[in-house]
């Protein structure tokens, strides 16, 4: 981040908040013309600083009334479990998120589903029956208050 310049950190606060924005208008808010405005997003692009752009979804409105958060422990902590648990996590559509934390629970996932019944049967048919899953503890969300993608920069 010190490595970044003002005009870098208003790049990426402006595409932060309106990812489709033109390059144009994104120059014209930063104050550069559109060429420089181009060569700056694409090497904060190529430095992985921007991994990729992305519609905010309501799950809602397609029917994902349902999201969960799921606490995983595993029976073992060795790396190769660790990796082949993530993998596995990999190639279930309805976990969207997946952290790995220290303490004593190794896995939060963030999983939609339709309803409650089909949360249950991905529950019992995919998650807990995973190899090395020693316990999983679930979450309802009742409404969500906050959800900002991103980092706050200062401009």
């Amino acid at each position: 981040m010190s490595s970044l310049d003002h005009i870098d950190r208003q790049l990426l606060t402006r595409l932060q908040d309106e990812g489709r924005i033109t390059n144009v208008e994104l120059a014209s808010r930063v104050g550069l013309t559109a060429p420089p405005c181009l060569r700056r997003v694409r090497a904060l692009e190529e430095s992985g600083i921007i991994r990729g752009y992305h519609a905010d979804i309501d799950p809602q409105k397609l029917g994902f009334a349902i999201t969960v958060f799921a606490m995983v422990s595993l029976k073992s902590q060795a790396e190769s479990d660790l990796k082949a648990f993530e993998d596995h996590v990999s190639t279930l559509p309805q976990v969207r998120e997946c952290h790995m934390l220290n303490g004593e629970i190794d896995f939060i996932l963030k999983i939609v589903a339709r309803d409650l019944q089909e949360f249950q049967a991905f529950l019992t048919s995919r998650l807990t029956p995973a190899a090395n899953v020693a316990s999983v503890k679930t979450s309802l969300t009742i409404r969500t208050s906050k959800q900002q993608p991103g980092v706050p920069l200062d401009e």
